[in-house]
């Protein structure tokens, strides 16, 4: 009998097997990704991308309710990821296949479902006997644990942006999706991503920091921030996010028209600047990441070499239509200060190239990093840095003495010397302590500085006769440098340096706006993704702050009503304030009160005894108690199972709350 019944299941098994491998043949027969996004095969790498964001937008099943709606945004992606790969496509223009024309993907069933905003294949009778659930043994290197995310990852991700694949122990979905996840890391590591996994298993903690609550899921962390991926889970989404996770204002498009101004800014930026000429349309993406890793010291731009609107800069410049150039320039903006060209730029030598150029010849010096480390602290293992400082003005008048500096610095070919200069009036109490004891009627001045510790000692000398870029002005600076190659000793001047001023401090307001964007961005992608696990908490204690204001708005009415029927409540109002009653108004400012005060108590964890003590005093408000609850609870709820930013989103809003009940009171 039991012989029967595994016979009956092994013939059920192969013919719905046979069933299925028919549908996949024709299914794969019927398959045309061009014809499925609708392009023709000479169509670019720009109309492809173009025409599937607007397709897996109109066919994604959260949005379309149709019943094709999941088959069809399946069929979307796959065409999407072989015509963007180049390899498969060329496969599919010569053969009309490749190694997984079928949409569904080779060797699976077909069946698919959706799991937190991102689909994946998932095969029956498959079960992970070999391996432990979904984890890997090669994810074993990027494991992550709470306390390296926090020291390590979110300071490097200033730097750099994080793929991080959260998963768990016996994870069934988190294996079909490790073909792509593998092959994605091999190409993002090459580019310099950081990787990561979490188990949730054993990384509770840190998955309840990031937000993840689901498995398998991904985000990036990019500047300290979290962001979720909402999409299928192919080798070109998980990059496109990587790239969308990157500031939009990174890399300058340069053409004819701006390229002077593009150049010119170094004055003002007091950074070097960086031209990539090459013949795609968009910016690659290893340049963009470049650019986020020197952001603070080099301006970035981008020459498209296939418009009409470059030509002239290609001829200007002599650029190589065949091969990827780079030029960086400095303060000489008609010639570039270095070059670069190969046909494949490798991470490294890009990396190689803008550290060499990362300063300008004379830089300016604008706060205390640059300075550090422009004029790094002598250490025991390392030569002697030495600092050739010119103190001028930012008038005309020392334009000449500025360009004669300027002119001494680029013949520098010692590594020893660093040249830079300092305006006065922006760095005063720097420049009260060199110039200490000097005559302070010579316009500009130079002194040669070294270090000798963190804590801001210099030893350091003055040159005689001030500067004015005459040609003995040179001589004489000339002769000291040498001077000090052969006798350090001639620095007989030492002094204690204050922190110098941040002259960018004036741009806070800006990067405050482009902060309360991102921000902003963020809750209407969550709210697009219904990603509710996070925006639930927002959306209860808006509709809470509503509900506070309308109970403030009720009890208002139904004092005002009642003193137009009662014409002695004000001879009772007093009377009770005598006696210590309190009235509505002294009810409201003392609720107030009461938010404020258990605020502490709430972030510490003293829900209990925080709303026990709201209870007693405001037993005699029920709807002034039950926004007290409501508000403590919310308080809680945020600070505790929240990401950091919404904190700060809930302490605006708090503010703002506060403001309104005071209109009330």
């Amino acid at each position: 009998m039991c012989r029967m019944r595994m016979m009956v299941l092994l013939l059920s098994v192969m013919m719905v097997n046979v069933l299925l491998m028919d549908a996949m043949v024709e299914s794969t027969a019927e398959f045309d990704p061009y014809k499925v996004l609708g392009v023709t095969r000479s169509a670019s790498q720009a109309e492809i991308k173009k025409v599937y964001k607007r397709l897996a937008k109109e066919w994604h099943p959260d949005k379309n309710k149709n019943p094709e709606a999941e088959d069809m945004f399946i069929k979307i992606t796959k065409s999407y990821e072989i015509l963007t790969n180049e390899e498969k496509r060329a496969s599919y223009d010569r053969y009309g296949q490749t190694d997984n024309t079928h949409p569904y993907g080779r060797g699976h069933h077909g069946f698919r479902h959706f799991h937190d905003n991102f689909y994946f294949d998932e095969s029956f009778f498959h079960f992970p006997f070999n391996n432990k659930g979904g984890r890997d043994f090669a994810d074993s290197k990027y494991t992550l644990h709470f306390n390296q995310y926090i020291s390590e990852v979110v300071p490097d991700s200033f730097k750099r942006p994080y793929l991080i694949k959260i998963t768990s122990d016996w994870c069934f979905s988190c294996i079909h999706i490790e073909p792509v996840w593998k092959e994605t890391v091999q190409e993002l590591e090459t580019l310099g991503i950081g990787i990561g996994v979490v188990d949730v298993g054993y990384e509770r903690r840190l998955a309840n920091h990031l937000g993840a609550h689901q498995t398998p899921s991904f985000l990036g962390v990019v500047n300290g921030k979290v962001a979720f991926f909402h999409y299928a889970v192919v080798k070109g989404h998980l990059m496109q996010f990587v790239e969308d996770l990157l500031p939009q204002r990174l890399v300058e498009k340069v053409t004819d028209k701006n390229n002077q101004e593009f150049l010119k800014s170094w004055h003002e930026l007091n950074k070097p600047h960086v031209l990539l000429f090459d013949q795609v349309p968009s910016v690659p993406l290893l340049y963009k990441l470049t650019a986020f890793a020197y952001k603070d010291y080099v301006q970035f731009g981008y020459v498209d070499q296939g418009l009409s609107e470059t030509a002239d800069l290609l001829r200007k410049f002599n650029i190589n239509t065949y091969a990827p150039t780079m030029l960086v320039f400095k303060e000489d903006v008609e010639k570039p200060a270095d070059i670069i060209q190969a046909k494949g730029m490798k991470k490294q030598i890009i990396d190689e190239f803008i550290s060499n150029n990362k300063f300008l010849l004379a830089p300016r010096l604008v706060n205390q990093k640059l300075f550090d480390e422009l004029c790094p602290v002598k250490q025991f293992h390392r030569r002697r840095k030495y600092c050739v400082l010119l103190i001028t003005g930012e008038e005309e008048s020392f334009a000449t003495g500025n360009e004669a500096f300027l002119s001494l610095a680029s013949a520098n070919t010692n590594d020893v010397l660093r040249f830079a200069y300092v305006y006065q009036r922006r760095q005063q109490p720097l420049c009260d302590v060199l110039l200490k004891n000097k005559d302070s009627t010579l316009p500009q001045q130079v002194v040669i500085l070294e270090r000798r510790n963190g804590a801001g000692k210099i030893l350091y000398k003055p040159v005689s006769g001030g500067w004015n870029g005459s040609k003995e002005d040179k001589h004489k600076l000339l002769e000291e440098l040498e001077r000090l190659q052969k006798d350090p000793s001639i620095l007989n001047n030492d002094a204690v340096l204050p922190e110098l001023n941040n002259e960018f401090t004036s741009m806070f307001l800006i990067r405050w706006i482009y902060t309360a964007y991102d921000y902003l961005a963020e809750i209407i992608d969550d709210l697009l993704h219904n990603n509710w696990r996070e925006v639930m908490p927002l959306l209860s204690l808006i509709f809470s702050a509503l509900f506070i204001l309308f109970g403030t708005v009720v009890i208002q009415a139904f004092s005002d009503s009642s003193e137009e029927k009662q014409p002695k409540t004000k001879a009772k109002e007093a009377s009770k304030a005598e006696n210590g009653s309190p009235n509505t108004s002294s009810t409201s400012r003392f609720f107030l009160f009461q938010i404020v005060v258990s605020l502490p108590n709430i972030v510490n964890g003293k829900l209990i005894y925080s709303a026990f003590r709201c209870c007693i005093n405001l037993h005699f408000e029920k709807l002034t108690l039950m926004t007290g609850f409501v508000v403590q609870g919310h308080i809680y709820w945020i600070l505790v199972s929240l990401n950091q930013y919404w904190i700060f989103i809930y302490l605006c809003m708090l503010i703002s709350l506060l403001f309104m009940l005071r209109l009330f009171i």
